[in-house]
């Protein structure tokens, strides 16, 4: 069951409405992040889907930051770069496909990533988490948000273990409506977490 994913990986079609503005009255990126993202950091939104949070945290990360929005399917990456265009902040939003088995950004090295509603969508999540760490900073954070209608609390903690043998410390539980979620740091250098 380790390797096992436990959904599918979500279809474009469900992505767009998702940039309505009223989902921030629900799920609000600056109350979500706020405290962990400041200007001029560069941070990663994996699995971007159709940028709610890549256009808000190029916003927070302000001109001198920048944000890299992660995707698989190049049709939500059109979605991320049509939204951030729309609210002004494309110039500060770098569009990467990762492979479906690589994150593909090894020579990255960042303030924040998130991980919101997509964990539970990777094939190898042991791979992923330690790419995860390996990108973060030394005292930076990796926020991981997955859905409780999608994710058991049994399936949610098998990814908190798989997350510790990754070289990632959970820091806090995160408590928000229909989720899971667990703010990580770095147990220490992601060095020794490498084999």
């Amino acid at each position: 069951m380790a390797e096992e994913a436990i959904g599918h990986v979500c279809p474009p079609s469900v992505i767009r409405w998702l940039n309505n503005p009223i989902r921030k009255l629900i799920q609000n990126p600056r109350k979500i992040m706020g405290e962990h993202v400041s200007p001029g950091d560069t941070v990663v939104d994996l699995g971007c889907g159709g940028g709610f949070f890549s256009v808000a945290l190029a916003k927070m990360v302000g001109v001198n930051g920048r944000v890299i929005a992660v995707d698989l399917q190049n049709e939500m990456l059109d979605i991320t770069r049509d939204f951030a265009v729309k609210n002004g902040v494309l110039e500060r939003i770098t569009l990467h496909r990762c492979k479906s088995n690589d994150i593909d950004l090894s020579d990255e090295k960042v303030d924040f990533v998130l991980a919101f509603y997509m964990v539970h969508e990777v094939p190898d999540r042991k791979a992923f988490l330690r790419q995860v760490s390996e990108l973060l900073k030394p005292n930076a954070h990796f926020m991981m948000i997955e859905p409780s209608h999608h994710v058991t609390a049994e399936q949610f903690d098998q990814i908190l273990n798989e997350a510790g043998s990754a070289g990632l410390k959970q820091l806090r539980p995160l408590r928000m409506i229909l989720s899971r979620g667990m703010l990580f740091g770095l147990t220490s250098t992601n060095e020794t977490h490498s084999s």
